[in-house]
């Protein structure tokens, strides 16, 4: 295809940042979105490309994944470029055009090497796959009470001075940061994130409700993979869980495979959250897309079996879950709406991140970060700023 021709998605269901069009078109010029309107509207161009489809095929903008850790025999803890060109090149699959990548607990030395990697290669990775748009730190500065699949021997107490290290190490591009608030200095890392535009999330983290009320005072925004590793809910007591259900400024990721949190606990996150604050994330291991084995998390063996990633003890160590699997898992437990899909896999993280001037929705001007799905909601196509990065074979 010509690099100066423009692509042409027409004849399909586009879901724009302000209306849906049931009949709809949209263009695709030099790695933006140039044109969106009703299929009578377009008037065809000598170099377009013409993809003509059917009102069944639905065009949203593609998910941003702000907590994953690897995908493909691959992990942002190995601090290879190959790892995270592997990331990018295979998320496109699953409808994700742009990540986090996501470090874990581990020795200051192990986490500095993948923030470097990550940051160089976020500098230098090319258009045609999955865009890193930044790097979210997982641990070490959690609870060790909710340490989870984070290995306690490297749990941390929160430290402002180690965290400016490694930020310089990445090339300032560590975005969010999961922390426990409640542990010592950890309201005053939490207060110097807000301060640098860096997400504070409360996750792997024991805060009571009221600890929770004092992190939102000081910066914090973000809850790290609803239920999962943090106190829970009682009625004497709410927690970060209830702080979550309850507290309008927060944002909140979770993870929809279904067995990190039942169906009906979706569902009633979703009722008490609503599509305005809740972030759908995959977590996933390197085992995503992989056989069925014994795969390495953080030095630990992580067994895989059809749906469910566990360590030894059967403690839950991430997913294996395909993002394009999280939002039909979503509209299937909760009764959402694909308009509510796009706000949960799109809009809110780009509005986290900051990026809702590029990302996010499908609007003219912005990145041409594009999904199409079809009438089963299987991904058939994903641009990349542009590129077709992804076509499902038939």
């Amino acid at each position: 295809m010509d690099t100066h021709s423009s692509i042409i998605i027409y004849n399909v269901t586009v879901y724009g940042e302000n209306q849906t069009l049931k009949n709809g078109y949209i263009k695709l010029t030099n790695k933006k979105i140039t044109e969106i309107g009703e299929t009578h509207q377009y008037v065809r161009q000598p170099n377009d490309h013409v993809i003509e489809l059917s009102p069944s095929y639905k065009v949203i903008p593609g998910a941003i994944d702000v907590h994953i850790h690897g995908v493909n025999n691959a992990d942002a803890m190995d601090g290879t470029a190959e790892a995270l060109k592997t990331m990018a090149h295979t998320l496109p699959k699953e409808g994700t055009t742009s990540f986090l990548a996501t470090t874990m607990t581990q020795s200051n030395e192990a986490v500095e090497k993948a923030l470097r990697n990550a940051g160089a290669y976020i500098e230098e990775q090319t258009d045609a796959d999955a865009e890193v748009v930044g790097i979210h730190l997982e641990g070490p500065f959690i609870s060790p009470k909710r340490a989870g699949a984070q290995p306690p021997t490297h749990i941390q107490d929160p430290n402002v001075a180690l965290f400016q290290e490694w930020q310089k190490a990445a090339g300032g591009h560590i975005k969010l940061v999961t922390l426990a608030p409640e542990q010592p200095n950890g309201l005053a890392l939490t207060s110097y994130l807000k301060e640098t535009n860096v997400v504070a999330s409360i996750g792997h983290s024991d805060s009571t409700y009221d600890q929770v009320g004092e992190a939102i005072e000081a910066g914090a925004s973000h809850i790290t993979h609803l239920y999962n590793g943090m106190r829970g809910l009682h009625h004497r007591e709410p927690g970060v869980l209830g702080a979550a259900y309850l507290r309008n400024e927060l944002f909140v990721e979770l993870i929809t495979d279904g067995i990190h949190c039942r169906p009906e606990m979706v569902k009633l996150a979703y009722d008490q959250i609503t599509s305005e604050r809740m972030i759908l994330i995959t977590d996933s291991l390197r085992a995503k897309w992989l056989k069925n084995g014994t795969y390495d998390l953080g030095g630990q063996p992580v067994h895989v079996n059809d749906t469910t990633a566990t360590l030894a003890d059967g403690t839950l160590a991430g997913s294996i879950l395909k993002m394009n699997d999280a939002i039909k898992n979503t509209m299937r437990f909760t009764n959402c709406s694909l308009e509510d899909i796009v706000k949960m896999t799109a809009e809110n993280p780009a509005k986290q991140l900051n990026l809702f001037d590029t990302k996010g929705s499908l609007k003219i001007g912005k990145d041409a970060d594009i999904v199409v799905l079809n009438e089963n909601l299987d991904v058939e196509m994903t641009f990349c700023r542009g590129t077709l990065s992804f076509q499902k074979e038939d």
